[in-house]
């Protein structure tokens, strides 16, 4: 991973201006939709939808997460991830994140000539130069049997993943916070999520 010089940014601009301004064609194919329960303090504050469209060689993940609580005050969140492979290798990622319904977070990553650039609220951040074939949303639909390490398209890095046995991981990010992941017959039913002042749990609705 190598952080980029000031003086390119100029030039990321130009490399990204036609990679990023198109929007997300979801292909006609087979879908598979999954739907989880956001809960912090044994209360549903909100849901997580997580969608996989396949046609052909081109796999699109989208998840769409909406929660509300109160911290100190109203608190309303939404993520949303959308997500494009090609052949199994991470072609084009996008996520936005609303606080409040005022942009918070917004990171683009796309492939070009065999390296991943990634822009981060409009600046350079990384580029990494490895083929990534596992990310953050692949977790909701396959479990990371012999995977040690995915690829964050919210945080633009790589973030380690260390299994505990008995199908369930530990993810950790380059802030050091660690999320749980729980499996059962390959499918996700649970993960404890370090959201760092709060803690919540995601669970698979039945």
């Amino acid at each position: 991973m190598i952080l980029l010089l000031n003086y390119s940014h100029l030039i990321w601009q130009v490399l990204f201006f036609s990679f990023f301004i198109g929007q997300f064609d979801v292909p006609n194919g087979d879908n598979t939709s999954l739907l989880f329960d956001i809960i912090m303090n044994d209360k549903v504050i909100g849901s997580l939808e997580a969608t996989r469209t396949t046609d052909g060689s081109q796999t699109i993940y989208k998840s769409l997460t909406s929660i509300k609580t109160k911290i100190i005050k109203d608190v309303e969140v939404d993520y949303e991830y959308n997500v494009i492979f090609e052949k199994s290798i991470l072609k084009k990622a996008n996520v936005d994140i609303l606080i409040n319904q005022k942009p918070h977070v917004k990171t683009r990553t796309g492939l070009k000539d065999k390296n991943y650039y990634v822009i981060k609220n409009g600046k350079p951040k990384t580029v990494l130069h490895q083929a990534i074939d596992y990310t953050t949303v692949l977790l909701f639909f396959r479990e990371p049997t012999g995977i040690n390490e995915c690829f964050s398209e919210q945080g633009g890095s790589l973030n380690a993943i260390v299994a505990l046995g008995n199908h369930s991981y530990k993810k950790i990010n380059a802030k050091k916070q660690e999320n749980i992941y729980y499996y059962k017959n390959g499918s996700l039913e649970k993960a404890d999520i370090d959201g760092g002042l709060i803690h919540l749990s995601i669970v698979a609705r039945k």
